[in-house]
């Protein structure tokens, strides 16, 4: 089943054109930053090492050499404590990097993509499908043959075309 040998870390720091994530959980509390997820619930102010942290620079340097990294996240409202936290601190903080964000918000309208998994899309042709636990801990990316591509490809574009800037979402719905 596994196409490569590289590692997710590879493929993020590696790709050629474009790197998209699709994400489907309503918590990823156990994967990162949770020490700053813990501050945010103590309604305390952002820790200083949370707005350096490592992921700014991956997307610093894939986006500043003219690659496109995004992610449409599908969601329905009221968002969990984790979402809060999430789109507030980490998205509005990676965007300064030049991430790009959207939001499939199926709390009034059908999911069009259900079925779909977690996963990063880099270049059209490599899937690593993210596999977590039901607390939200990540537990590592599975490549998947090439004969599954074209899925992916359709779970993007349904997601894409469903989706809205998450700037214009946030605006409507961070209150």
């Amino acid at each position: 089943m596994t196409t490569s040998r590289r590692s997710l870390g590879d493929w993020l720091k590696d790709f050629e054109r474009e790197a998209f994530r699709l994400e489907t959980l309503d918590d990823y509390s156990q994967s990162g930053g949770v020490e700053a997820y813990r501050a945010f619930l103590a309604g305390e102010p952002q820790p200083e090492e949370y707005g350096t942290a490592g992921w700014l620079t991956t997307v610093g340097n894939a986006t500043r050499s003219g690659k496109r990294m995004y992610r449409v996240h599908v969601v329905s409202r009221p968002l969990t404590d984790h979402l809060r936290f999430e789109f507030g601190w980490g998205y509005v903080r990676n965007m300064t990097a030049g991430e790009e964000f959207f939001v499939l918000d199926v709390t009034d309208q059908e999911n069009p993509i259900p079925e779909a998994p977690d996963f990063w899309l880099f270049d059209d042709t490599t899937v690593g499908a993210m596999r977590y636990d039901d607390a939200g801990k990540f537990l590592g990316a599975d490549f998947v043959d090439t004969g599954t591509r074209p899925e992916f490809l359709e779970y993007r574009d349904a997601a894409m075309s469903a989706a809205v800037p998450f700037s214009t979402w946030w605006a409507r719905h961070s209150a």
